[in-house]
């Protein structure tokens, strides 16, 4: 099938509990999609920088329904190369669920309509991405939107802090602080933290998901991918 606005390039398809943002805890389906522009030195990902298999949007909406959550990730990869994902963020949303769209910050946000929940990504210097950082995209952020920077090391942090002191949110946009693990402890930055002077609506995040599967499980995978020791449902 030939890739269009009608298709999309997908990973795997998969419920399980949301590990990061201010959503975490909560039970979702994950939809990521293939494909990224960016190659941070700390990616967990780097299975979905490429590959995935071509898929109807109507295929995707269909896997989501039969999951039976309102909340749905869509993520990456970075699911804004895609002229399909703004399709697909309309369909979820006029199917009545709560869509989260987790994006790296390098390309426009301007084709995410209104409803659907940014999770924006600030690329820090240790993730070797920082020049690719969108600045107009911080000025489209709406409340409920959320702000995320991973950070590696105290230069990271000096760095965010900085960017924030230099930068006007929405009121209502929550900021995320995210050790890189296991370069650093998530207590030292939750002790950076407590000795900073920070913007409201700030808080740590530590990736849930690893602590409830430190193995590396993804809870159900309703579908995946073909590719070397993986196989598509």
């Amino acid at each position: 099938m030939k890739k269009s606005d009608e298709t999309l390039s997908v990973c795997e398809i998969f419920r399980s509990i949301a590990g990061e943002t201010t959503h975490a805890g909560r039970p979702a389906v994950f939809v990521r999609l293939a494909g990224c522009n960016l190659a941070c030195r700390f990616c967990d990902t780097g299975y979905a920088r490429s590959g995935g298999q071509v898929l109807g949007l109507s295929k995707v909406l269909a896997w989501v329904r039969r999951a039976g959550e309102p909340l749905v990730v869509v993520t990456g990869g970075e699911p804004l190369l895609q002229p399909g994902t703004g399709r697909l963020l309309r369909a979820l949303r006029r199917d009545g669920r709560e869509v989260l769209l987790e994006t790296n910050g390098s390309l426009d946000l301007g084709v995410v309509p209104r409803g659907v929940r940014v999770i924006l990504d600030v690329k820090c210097p240790g993730s070797g991405e920082s020049r690719r950082n969108r600045r107009a995209n911080l000025a489209r952020l709406r409340p409920g939107d959320e702000l995320k920077f991973v950070i590696s090391d105290r230069r990271d942090f000096a760095w965010a802090l900085r960017l924030l002191s230099r930068t006007r949110l929405p009121r209502g946009v929550a900021i995320l602080f995210s050790p890189v693990q296991p370069d650093l402890p998530p207590g030292r930055l939750a002790e950076w933290m407590l000795g900073a002077r920070l913007p409201p609506h700030s808080r740590l995040q530590i990736q849930l998901h690893r602590a409830l599967w430190p193995a590396g499980g993804d809870g159900d995978i309703l579908w995946r991918a073909h590719a070397p020791g993986r196989t598509g449902k």
